[in-house]
């Protein structure tokens, strides 16, 4: 899936892949694509939280080799 923006969070614990995520969100228009990736599992559920709280659409979440990958819309 093609990204406008893509965040490396890897090896941050929580809270700092979301506010990573809120700052390159915040540079975006409405309907561009961010894709974050994160080392942290507590970030799972900490960014699907996140993500109905600012009325974004989480479009896909994958796991690689305890890589976390998720793609959000800017609403």
């Amino acid at each position: 899936m093609n990204a406008d923006i893509a965040v490396d969070a890897k090896g941050l614990s929580c809270p700092m892949p979301i506010v990573k995520a809120k700052k390159a969100i915040d540079g975006l228009a409405s309907g561009q694509i961010m894709a974050l990736e994160t080392t942290d599992k507590g970030s799972v559920n900490d960014f699907q939280g996140w993500v109905k709280q600012t009325n974004h659409e989480l479009l896909k979440m994958e796991e690689d080799n305890g890589v976390y990958r998720f793609f959000v819309k800017k609403s």
